[in-house]
């Protein structure tokens, strides 16, 4: 099957598949799977013009409701951190747009850009496994104590949910303080940091396409030292409102570039967004019966793997 606007050919069930593939592991870390699709799209797909970014974006605005929704079902949602998270990438992924296209169009380029993106959030990822903080190691033993306990219970019934301490409950939202509580542990933290931080990740993910997700949730885990259990729900939220306001603007500015595909291929993202919708629900509904070691193995290694293949791609 041709898109015309991306110019890929590939029949409709591969963008499905793919998607719903990444989105089931990546959802899992607050993660959407958009910042493992593009480089699917670019290197197995050929789809190598700008427009490739809002194509992306795409993808989120699509799947990640599904997600979105089960961890608000489970009581997982921090809504302090999301609302914190939007209010400061959406700025930013104006300005990542802007610099997509103004100042790397050439795909060499973007994917050293994409290389470095990626061995970041690996390295990130690496650090936060191979040095945990005790009071994770504590709450993330307790967890998987409670997901083994149900699984003894009831084979039948895994998803039977999970005990009032372990939602998430604010205790504080002030303009420089954020406390939760979750499974008994308090977890605080500087709004500005978190506001700071997601602004930054708004510049850099509206340039990669990815909405930010995959930047700011390992960035949670590792620096602020938050459960991946809370931290998903929250990056994910905030994913899909920066990745609508970006799809949005490069529509709005794709007249003022005739020479350069822009505009988003709304068929491509779509399929893509349908798989992921039905990954990202499924990982949803599974992430509290993964150990959040695993799903950050998992991670790591995708992410490294795809860094060093770009990264040294630009300098063959």
């Amino acid at each position: 099957m041709l898109f015309p606007v991306s110019g890929v050919v590939v029949h409709p069930a591969v963008p499905f598949l793919v998607a719903l593939v990444i989105s089931f592991f990546t959802s899992m870390g607050g993660v959407s799977g958009a910042f493992l699709l593009l480089p699917f799209q670019v290197s197995v797909l050929g789809f190598t013009s700008p427009a490739v970014s809002p194509t992306n974006l795409v993808f989120n605005v699509v799947a990640i409701p599904s997600g979105v929704y089960r961890y608000i079902r489970e009581g997982r949602m921090a809504w302090p951190l999301t609302w914190v998270v939007i209010v400061g990438t959406l700025p930013g992924v104006f300005i990542g747009a802007f610099l997509r296209i103004k100042y790397l169009p050439d795909p060499k380029a973007f994917k050293l850009f994409a290389g470095f993106v990626l061995l970041y959030i690996g390295v990130r990822l690496l650090y936060d496994l191979w040095r945990p903080r005790p009071g994770m190691k504590a709450l993330e033993a307790k967890f998987n104590e409670r997901v083994a306990a149900l699984k003894q219970a009831s084979q039948s019934r895994l998803a039977s949910g999970l005990p009032p301490e372990a939602v998430v409950r604010t205790l504080k939202f002030t303009p420089t303080r954020i406390a939760y509580e979750f499974y008994g542990e308090t977890f605080e933290f500087s709004t500005w940091g978190i506001f700071a931080l997601s602004f930054i990740v708004g510049i850099v993910g509206g340039t990669y396409g990815i909405g930010g997700g995959a930047i700011v949730a390992p960035f949670f885990v590792a620096v602020f030292g938050l459960p991946v259990y809370t931290v998903a729900g929250a990056a994910l939220m905030g994913t899909f409102i920066t990745s609508v306001a970006g799809v949005l603007f490069y529509m709005l500015i794709a007249p003022w570039y005739p020479q350069q595909a822009i505009a988003p291929d709304w068929l491509l993202g779509l399929l893509f967004g349908l798989g992921g919708m039905a990954g990202m629900y499924l990982g949803a509904r599974t992430q509290k019966f993964v150990s959040a070691k695993i799903i950050k193995i998992i991670l790591a290694a995708i992410l490294l793997y795809l860094a060093g293949t770009y990264i040294i791609g630009f300098f063959r």
